[in-house]
């Protein structure tokens, strides 16, 4: 097995990927000490019995760059094919600014073609390739170094499998007509917004159960600062201070360094130093909000006037309708946007699209009285009315 440490070996690699159909794509990182993920290693793998490598930018250093990778990003000609790719397309959209182009994602394309819901590698390695995953290294530190051979195997395994797959399940989407409708769902994929945190609006990922503008208030300040001091110190969220801590603190207000030495929740770390003065400034700006710029919750859910008998319909429709297509439930909708419906919101994800197709037609069939449900055995059958 080959390691690319230099960029001139990695623009020959790529030279001879931009002339493949689809290249295999995966990567190793680590997280929990840092905001931005670390890239540890690239694998890339050529279709069929083509050459496998990984990349390693720990070892290359400064003497790797990317860029030739990133170019065969943007080569239109050439399918980018990962498994469950969210992470990986965030690593590179902050490290390149880039997105893979076209891309395909196997666990969106097995979750379409009969999979289940958010079906691991290992499980369509098992079902396509009818081969096993060697687990031993799952839970390595990718950072260290050297790689032992035991290492690169297991790194391997996750592009040379994945040819298979890839190619199974195009198959399969393009002999069903679905290929349009992973297309669909990857679009989420390669949005900045997806990847980008605004600091003004952290908040939003704080669950509280109160709706007091002036307790938001607090929390918005307070997630605002753990954002930007987070991002930019390069340092996990929670290791400024954590949700709950971030709740207390928003209950108690205090004032000083005294009242923030009487934390329960707060970390050593967030009782001194840029930490504490950040948590007092921001408690201060809370307290200073003018009432009209305080945050408003989205109660919207809340206020559904959801027609439960309804809302009960939809949901064996829904299972009918995944059944009969052989596609994840929680691919065409969630609970939530069959509360909706039933509420009779129509601005809802699961009736646009190739969902519209499968299930949202005649979702709202059934709200407006078109059809009925019967039922013979464990099979449901629509009846027009």
């Amino acid at each position: 097995m080959r390691t690319l440490t230099t960029t001139e070996e990695l623009a020959a690699f790529c030279d001879l990927a931009k002339d493949a159909p689809y290249v295999t794509l995966d990567t190793e990182f680590l997280r929990e000490r840092t905001y931005y993920s670390k890239l540890c290693l690239i694998q890339m793998g050529l279709p069929g019995d083509g050459e496998a490598v990984l990349i390693d930018p720990i070892e290359g250093g400064e003497g790797l760059s990317l860029e030739p990778l990133y170019a065969l990003f943007r080569n239109p000609d050439v399918v980018k094919v990962f498994h469950a790719a969210r992470q990986d397309l965030e690593i590179f959209f902050h490290e390149g600014n880039v997105f893979p182009d076209p891309l395909f994602d196997t666990q969106v394309a097995a979750m379409v073609c009969g999979f289940g819901e958010q079906v691991g590698y290992e499980t369509l390695v098992r079902k396509i390739v009818h081969a096993g995953v060697d687990k031993s290294s799952r839970f390595t530190d990718w950072s260290r170094r050297p790689l032992s051979e035991a290492q690169k195997t297991y790194a391997l395994a996750d592009v040379t499998h994945l040819r298979v797959i890839y190619e199974h399940l195009a198959a399969k989407l393009e002999k069903s007509g679905r290929t349009h409708w992973v297309s669909e769902e990857l679009s989420v994929l390669t949005d900045p917004k997806t990847y980008i945190v605004e600091p003004d609006e952290a908040w939003r990922r704080v669950k509280t159960r109160t709706p007091s503008g002036k307790f938001l208030a607090l929390v918005r300040e307070l997630a605002k600062f753990r954002e930007i001091h987070a991002r930019d110190s390069n340092i996990p969220r929670n290791r400024v201070f954590k949700d709950d801590a971030m709740l207390e603190l928003a209950s108690t207000k205090p004032r000083d360094m005294k009242d923030l030495g009487k934390s329960r929740m707060l970390l050593r770390e967030g009782r001194k130093g840029a930490i504490a003065d950040g948590i007092l400034a921001a408690i201060e700006a809370g307290l200073a909000a003018d009432p009209e710029s305080y945050p408003k919750p989205d109660l919207s859910r809340d206020k559904l006037q959801v027609n439960p008998a309804l809302a009960d319909l939809l949901r064996v429709l829904l299972k009918a309708k995944s059944e009969s297509a052989n596609v994840a439930q929680k691919l065409i909708a969630t609970s939530a946007e069959l509360d909706q419906i039933a509420a009779g919101q129509r601005d809802v994800p699961a009736l646009r699209g190739w969902r519209a197709e499968v299930f949202g037609a005649d979702a709202l069939r059934l709200c407006d009285g078109g059809i009925a449900l019967t039922a013979s055995g464990t099979d449901v059958h629509i009846v027009d009315l």
